[in-house]
């Protein structure tokens, strides 16, 4: 059995590494496309103005890579020391390990508990909801469609406003679906009549799969979705076999292992 993944090539490739260290078969196939902005403008205004937010929360590990790689050289900010009062949220581990990298200091980073039920903007705010303080500024760093329109839920920007703080956005980097040419249907095509599992850690990518193959029956295929809102976007999708899993490695082979 051949899992396929299918998230950004970046990060799809570091998952066919680390199942295949676990004894899994798979294959990257991304089914997001991901850009540098075309204006980094806005980016480097929100670095020369990071000392005066509370927190600044990433989306995901390429929101920090993008975000940091669009910092100007005239602006310091001492991120990796735990004296900066600008904390660093995180929605998940992946995330966080990003920060890390990039040279935030572990004192400063908010995510949420190792036992939390899922990792999303919903679990963050369990963690950092009862520290916000009313008139907190906070930014929240995510990505763009192809049009330089963000993209990405607002639940976490309300519950600010409902707790009295307020939220910036800034878009840190492109999301764009892929360019199905022959290759890629070809491989989508096999993948989906071999018995493959498609693991799923987007909805959008699952919609960038039925527009790319629109005459494609996926009853007969399984998938594995990383959250249950991805899982009902499989289902939508006429996936015969959809089953659930935390975002971690040992979970997703756990559930990978469960299904053959």
């Amino acid at each position: 059995m051949r899992v396929v993944v299918t998230r950004p090539e970046r990060e799809a490739q570091q998952w066919v590494h680390e199942l295949a260290a676990r004894g899994l078969d798979a294959l990257a196939l991304p089914l997001i496309a991901i850009a540098p902005v075309a204006d980094l403008q806005p980016l480097q205004a929100a670095w020369r103005q990071l000392g005066g937010y509370a927190a600044v929360m990433f989306v995901s590990g390429n929101a920090v890579t993008h975000f940091f790689a669009s910092k100007p050289p005239d602006v310091l900010v001492p991120w990796s020391s735990s004296a900066i009062k600008t904390r660093a949220w995180a929605p998940g581990p992946g995330t966080a390990q990003a920060l890390r990298e990039a040279g935030v200091a572990e004192a400063l980073i908010d995510q949420p508990g190792s036992g939390a039920g899922q990792f999303d903007s919903e679990a963050l705010w369990q963690a950092v909801g009862p520290r916000v303080r009313p008139g907190d500024p906070v930014l929240i760093v995510r990505g763009s469609d192809g049009s330089g329109r963000s993209v990405g839920r607002d639940w976490l920007a309300s519950q600010l406003a409902a707790a009295g703080a307020t939220a910036d956005f800034v878009a840190a980097y492109e999301r764009r679906a892929p360019r199905f040419d022959a290759a890629l249907q070809a491989a989508a095509r096999e993948a989906a009549g071999d018995g493959s599992v498609w693991l799923f850690s987007s909805s959008e990518a699952i919609g960038h799969l039925r527009q790319g193959l629109p005459a494609q029956s996926w009853e007969r295929v399984r998938a594995l979705a990383t959250h249950p809102r991805i899982a009902q976007a499989a289902r939508d999708a006429g996936f015969g076999v959809v089953c659930e899993s935390r975002p971690t490695l040992d979970e997703v082979v756990a559930s990978i292992e469960s299904m053959q």
